[in-house]
């Protein structure tokens, strides 16, 4: 059924007038806040009618109920979805393993890491002690205790 094969006015006229009759009813009996709400949305159905909304609103329905018709129905559809199954199944075991592969290089020996010269990696390690021995832990165990060696450091306590 297409949309012009329906009598869309009479409809929209039809279901706003009952969405008013029950919107005086809601008023009366909640209150105004009801009834202007429950107005509201009644005359959604004329608005949709005269913007020419519902039209578009019927192809959008039309198209998504197309689709997934086709979806559902159509072999060559699930064999897209079995492909693209596989498709995602073969990523992951790749992925485990390229992880693996790169767990045992990493056990095996380790190499000189970002390209760098085979001394530079002993000569950080090297150079690190040295900075840390200037850096002694503090002799407090509260928060203010590497403020009062900044002090110190200064002159200032």
């Amino acid at each position: 059924m297409g949309f012009d094969q329906i009598a869309w006015f009479p409809l929209c006229i039809g279901l706003t007038a009952a969405g008013l009759v029950l919107s005086f009813l809601a008023f009366r009996r909640r209150g105004a806040a009801s009834g202007l709400r429950m107005a509201a949305w009644a005359l959604l159905p004329l608005a949709a009618y005269l913007t020419k909304a519902l039209q578009a609103l019927w192809t959008i329905g039309a198209t998504v109920v197309g689709f997934v018709t086709n979806l559902v129905f159509n072999p060559m559809v699930w064999a897209g979805v079995a492909v693209a199954g596989l498709s995602f199944v073969l990523f992951v075991v790749s992925g485990v393993l390229r992880g693996r592969k790169l767990r045992k290089a990493g056990k095996g020996g380790k190499a000189a890491e970002g390209g760098a010269a085979p001394g530079a990696p002993a000569q950080k390690q090297a150079a690190k002690p040295a900075v840390e021995s200037k850096k002694k832990a503090p002799k407090g165990d509260d928060d203010f205790s590497d403020i009062e060696d900044l002090l110190r450091q200064r002159g200032i306590s």
